[in-house]
């Protein structure tokens, strides 16, 4: 897959051509500064809105769908967030390979420092590793330009190191970016990746309501998200992913719809 480019998105350009109208009110009208200030301000909550949606494109590329061709297939894409852990993970790893499903983890990087064996697992189960940051902050969203290329390279750096392969894909915490990520992603030749459909898996400990809210999404080309670290335990205390995810691979494959990496639905 070719490395992205980075090329300035449409609100970004707008946000610009914002503050140039503000300067050209101020300097043929200063009275009308008032204006010019409510146009900043606009131009601002505009480009923050869009980092708070975490499917919008508006920033930049962003994939929440597979392309036509996976979709054609029957394809669909399990992520599975904020590991390694290591009581779920193995779990996951296990029920994934009864039932033959390649799944795609989007790892933290310090959490595959502290078990590196549990990522080259998931790695040799045939599964993907991909980008999640360094450190899962959550102010994340609120870094610039050289704390993003900080967190992403050395991410990056260690699960290179640990897995003996370069991530493509990279998920922002929460989902949650400002416009100074898509040019780091672009010189990482990394690429943006959210989903399609969610259960909120580490905040509810429901899972049913989870899995409802995933069987909505369930459809060709869906891109599907999950949390083996960070996971919200049942009333039994045993973690939601583990509950719900024997019941979503059932269903797909009743539909008919085959589970494989991003990937792989991208290559």
């Amino acid at each position: 897959m070719a490395e992205p480019h980075w090329h300035s998105p449409p609100l970004v350009r707008a946000s610009i051509a914002l503050h140039v109208l503000a300067l050209a009110v101020v300097v043929a009208v200063p009275a009308r500064w008032p204006w010019a200030l409510a146009i900043v301000i606009a131009g601002h909550w505009l480009v923050v809105a869009a980092g708070l949606w975490p499917r919008s494109r508006w920033l930049g590329p962003n994939l929440t769908l597979l392309p036509v061709a996976a979709t054609a297939r029957n394809e669909i894409a399990l992520t599975i967030d904020d590991g390694p852990d290591p009581v779920v993970t193995p779990q996951v790893l296990d029920l994934l390979e009864r039932r033959a499903v390649r799944a795609t983890f989007f790892c933290i990087g310090e959490r595959a420092e502290r078990y590196p064996e549990l990522c080259r697992e998931i790695m040799r189960r045939g599964h993907a590793v991909e980008n999640h940051s360094q450190h899962h902050h959550h102010g994340f969203s609120l870094l610039g330009p050289r704390g993003l290329m900080r967190e992403l390279q050395s991410s990056q750096d260690t699960l290179t190191r640990v897995c003996g392969r370069r991530p493509i894909f990279f998920r922002a915490p929460a989902g949650l970016r400002n416009l100074f990520l898509e040019p780091v992603l672009a010189r990482l030749g990394l690429r943006l990746a959210s989903w399609s459909a969610r259960g909120f898996d580490t905040r509810t400990n429901d899972p049913e309501r989870v899995k409802n809210s995933l069987m909505r999404g369930m459809r060709a080309g869906a891109i599907l998200l999950l949390h083996d670290g960070h996971a919200a335990r049942t009333a039994a205390g045993v973690p939601v992913i583990l509950e719900v995810l024997p019941a979503v691979l059932e269903s797909a494959a009743a539909a008919g719809l085959r589970a494989v990496t991003l990937r792989q639905a991208l290559a």
